[in-house]
């Protein structure tokens, strides 16, 4: 199974191929031109330097967000249409979802921990999600960092078993729950405050690390499982409301 995949819930964005859930090329997108004049330049090209063609794809990935909502449209509108052109299914994948799959992949990462997925939503603020043992508990949302932060060291405070043995498994069993790995963009200007906050707190390397590679697996993954939507079905996952809508409701407020 031939994927082609691409994330733009950035500015800078990747793109990947992959053959069986296993990447055979990803690359980062050219940051310096904006992402409606390099695509689909750019899938072209790496089809190219693979020697494949756009009939040899069997499924197309992207990520639905959240993330830029000019760069969001242009992802999704760019593989619609290549979707369409090869009359096969176009699979959206969270890019949290994706996030928190690479961090589960660190080595220092326990089974047990926590995976916090943290992109930068501008305005302070962070699109987030929280995610334990690779099932998501808490969002997707937007917020401030600072509230984030208090609802995490709350849930972190709460958990643990009824009844502890000795004063040993109580300090082991605290350090375990406590452990939350942070990954994202939106992590980079309050690592400080996180560490701060939650001092067992692990801060994810890359910390923005390519998504479309493990955008394609996730969607092969799904297709193996019968999961092929049309490339019609796939929506966006905004989170916040595009500045239009809430420009338009503060308008008709007034």
């Amino acid at each position: 199974m031939l994927v082609l995949a691409l994330d733009t819930t950035t500015r800078a964005g990747s793109c990947a191929l992959a053959r069986d859930g296993l990447i055979v090329r990803e690359q980062c997108s050219d940051e310096s031109r904006s992402q409606a004049s390099r695509l689909p330049e750019e899938l072209m090209s790496l089809l190219d330097r693979e020697h494949q063609a756009l009939r040899d794809i069997d499924i197309f990935a992207v990520a639905i967000g959240p993330g830029s909502f000019t760069g969001l449209r242009v992802g999704i509108a760019t593989m619609q249409g290549l979707a369409f052109a090869a009359g096969k299914a176009l699979i959206g994948v969270s890019g949290l979802d994706a996030l928190a799959r690479i961090a589960a992949r660190s080595a220092d990462t326990e089974p047990t921990s926590r995976v916090a997925t943290w992109v930068d939503a501008w305005r302070g603020e962070v699109y987030a999600a929280l995610y334990q043992s690779g099932v998501q508990i808490d969002g997707p949302t937007v917020e401030h960092p600072h509230e984030l932060l208090g609802r995490i060291a709350s849930q972190t405070s709460s958990r643990g078993p009824a009844v502890m043995s000795s004063r040993q498994d109580r300090a082991s069993t605290s350090l375990a729950m406590s452990r939350t790995m942070f990954i994202g963009d939106g992590v980079r200007a309050y690592a400080e405050a996180i560490r701060a906050v939650l001092p067992a707190a692990e801060i994810a390397e890359p910390l923005v690390p390519m998504l479309a590679g493990t955008i394609a697996a996730m969607a092969a993954e799904q297709a193996s499982r019968g999961h092929l939507p049309p490339p019609h079905a796939i929506r966006p996952l905004y989170v916040r409301r595009p500045d239009a809508e809430l420009s338009r409701d503060a308008r008709h407020s007034s």
